[in-house]
């Protein structure tokens, strides 16, 4: 069965969370090259939490790792160094301190100003229970996503998650360029979908999966959706699916699957 994600029971976990996973991002896409549609600035899911992946940092392989079993966060060196940071209270300054300490024992020089937006007094604390359920949720989430990526033809992006928005989402592109749109504007000259699961946010508050198309081919918007999916139509355009409508059912894989193979089949049709 799956965890609740009830944002007002771990709001404060979520936060720092959130908090912890913008600073490893910071971090790698400072040493990662450039990449399409901002991958370079990723995290991914893996069974402890989160982590950059392997990175290369002045010449040396590193890996930064969230692990939310041991609420702790790890610097690991392909050579088989490593620092841990117990998290405990610490401020995200304190935290950003650690990593760039931790780097410059290895001969590892972070640019100061990377990490300028974490110097502030916020306190960061994770309840255990809460930070369990989000591990144990997202890791399902990821392997979902990775099974429909998987049956998906022409080109999809990687599962991954983007710390600004701390989303786990996927991209899908139709292989068209948009029409009038710069084909070197990394952002905007593909016609794609996007498939996400997020925590909440700004616009709307309880945890939820999305599908949005770009740009909105004509219809979209205009099907009924599956059980407790739903068309959300004020700032953006897309298909909707609350969290919660997946925690009681018997077979939760096949509802999700089932809402993302009908938003893509709907927008792609739209789009050929």
């Amino acid at each position: 069965m799956l965890p609740a994600l009830n944002i007002n029971d771990w709001r404060d976990s979520r936060d720092s969370i959130h908090q912890y996973a913008r600073i490893m991002g910071k971090v790698r896409s400072t040493f990662m090259p450039r990449t399409r549609h901002w991958w370079h600035i990723t995290l991914y899911v893996n069974n402890r939490g989160l982590t950059t992946s392997s990175f290369i940092a002045n010449d040396k392989a590193v890996v930064i790792e969230l692990d939310l079993i041991d609420s702790a966060l790890h610097l690991i060196g392909i050579d088989n160094w490593r620092y841990t940071l117990k998290l405990s209270g610490q401020t995200s300054a304190s935290v950003a301190e650690f990593l760039r300490d931790a780097m410059q024992e290895q001969g590892i020089i972070l640019d100061p100003n990377v990490l300028m937006p974490f110097d502030g007094s916020d306190t960061l604390h994770m309840d255990v229970a809460k930070t369990d359920d989000f591990r144990r949720a997202v890791n399902w989430i990821n392997l979902v996503f990775r099974e429909f990526k998987g049956r998906l033809s022409k080109d999809t992006g990687p599962v991954h998650l983007f710390p600004h928005h701390l989303d786990i989402s996927l991209n899908w592109f139709s292989g068209r360029l948009v029409p009038g749109q710069d084909p070197e504007d990394e952002e905007n000259a593909d016609e794609q979908m996007n498939f996400g699961f997020v925590t909440g946010d700004a616009s709307i508050e309880e945890a939820y999966f999305y599908a949005t198309a770009y740009p909105n081919p004509e219809g979209w918007g205009e099907i009924e959706l599956p059980g407790a999916a739903y068309w959300h139509t004020e700032g953006w355009i897309g298909g909707v699916l609350p969290y919660s409508a997946l925690v009681d059912v018997t077979d939760p894989r096949k509802v999700l699957l089932d809402y993302l193979h009908t938003m893509h089949e709907h927008g792609s049709s739209l789009m050929r």
